[in-house]
């Protein structure tokens, strides 16, 4: 089981370090194409809502095909759309070329769970996820620190290089070792999955993943940008402070992927807290470097563990249809994504850097309201989902792998 697990872990890095690797090459990237960090940061917006508009109905379309063409075929892709990146002359063609791996990462990220969950069992499932989360960890501790010192030494171009490179290793390794995984029973039809939206229960778990993905990336999108204008980083210390706030993350995914499953939701709420807390923090913590290291970790431990945590509360709201609970929260998290980078924006341009923290811990404090709402109402709610599952047990759809 471990090896499957970690082959995705490590195609999942580089699917991952694609979506991100824009947080450590904004301010480079901006000033090469002559555009604001803000404009450049609508990228993020755009590959975001990408994945949100299409997550579910590719999901939907691909979860009947074999695990690992499909897997090496997104991978092949995002090799190309990285080369497309390191050659783009303007923000237009740099769009098109983040537009198409936005498609790939739902169908890779979903399927990927999915067959993780399968794997290990629903009893393990956050630990499974955590598995598969450590290439999302590894892609902010290594991946975009990576690729921002790549972006100093070399010029932010040759950074997509590099990712184009490690797309194709990927695919290698998995055509080599990663086993065939054809379904053994039937998947169900688009409409059987898209009746896990008439569950109230789902819908409240999406709206949380938005909310809170929403404040992490209104703050998270600009951190090189926090860091060279608050706390005065340059050149290569910004990568490798962006190394240091991914490593932390470490520790969040770890702890994140063994309390998950035990209650989701209530891990939600026990990570979500102590986050909307550090981020309020950050900015006055930048005048003592200790303070502000200290603050960091807080965020990016909190932060990082909120990745596997949001995932597996999202895909056991409903179990009828994992892969597909898997996409809508994808699709969620993307939709915050893209909102967050809009609204961390807005506050640069209309109160500047300084602001991002207080903004996002806003938004994050509105994502525990929530929770606490999904909390009181969940247990008035599970009756009477238990009684429509009883009642309509042909429609039931077990994980695949």
């Amino acid at each position: 089981m471990l090896l499957p697990l970690m082959l995705l872990s490590a195609a999942g890095f580089t699917v991952l370090t694609t979506e991100f690797i824009l947080v450590g090459l904004l301010p480079s990237l901006a000033r090469d194409l002559n555009v604001s960090v803000s404009q450049a940061g609508l990228l993020v917006t755009l590959f975001a809502f990408a994945v949100a508009a299409s997550g579910p109905f590719l999901t939907a379309y691909f979860s009947r095909f074999e695990r690992k063409r499909l897997f090496i075929i997104v991978l092949l892709l995002f090799a190309a759309s990285n080369l497309l990146a390191a050659m783009a002359p303007n923000l237009g063609v740099m769009a098109l070329a983040r537009l198409i791996p936005a498609l790939g990462v739902p169908v890779f990220w979903a399927l990927a769970s999915e067959t993780a969950v399968d794997l290990a069992g629903q009893e393990r499932a956050g630990r499974a996820i955590s598995v598969i989360s450590f290439g999302v960890i590894c892609a902010t501790v290594i991946g975009v620190p990576t690729g921002t010192l790549i972006a100093d030494a070399f010029g932010w171009r040759a950074a997509f290089v590099a990712l184009a490179i490690a797309s194709v290793l990927k695919a290698t390794l998995l055509f080599v070792f990663l086993p065939d995984s054809r379904t053994a029973q039937p998947q169900s039809k688009l409409s059987e999955q898209f009746r896990v939206l008439r569950d109230p229960r789902v819908g409240g778990h999406v709206l949380l993943s938005v909310i809170l993905f929403t404040g992490m990336f209104t703050a998270y999108t600009y951190l090189a940008d926090m860091f060279e204008r608050l706390a005065g980083f340059k050149g290569s210390l910004v990568g490798w402070a962006l190394m240091a706030f991914g490593a932390v993350g470490l520790v969040g995914n770890t702890l994140g992927g063994r309390i998950v499953d035990r209650n989701p939701l209530a891990a939600s709420l026990i990570f979500s807290v102590p986050m909307a807390l550090g981020l309020v923090l950050v900015v006055p913590a930048v005048s003592s470097l200790p303070l502000f290291a200290v603050t960091l970790a807080l965020w990016g431990i909190t932060q990082a563990a909120l990745f596997p945590v949001s995932h597996v509360r999202v895909m056991k709201s409903a179990p009828q249809a994992p892969a597909f609970a898997a996409s809508l929260n994808i699709s969620g998290a993307n939709l915050g994504i893209g909102v967050g980078a809009i609204v961390g924006g807005r506050v640069i341009d209309a109160v500047g850097v300084s602001g991002l923290g207080y903004a996002a811990a806003g938004i994050v404090a509105v994502s525990v309201l929530l929770g606490f709402v999904l909390m009181s109402v969940g247990t008035r709610i599970e009756p009477e989902a238990q009684a429509a599952v009883a009642a309509e047990p042909e429609q039931t759809v077990d994980c695949v792998s």
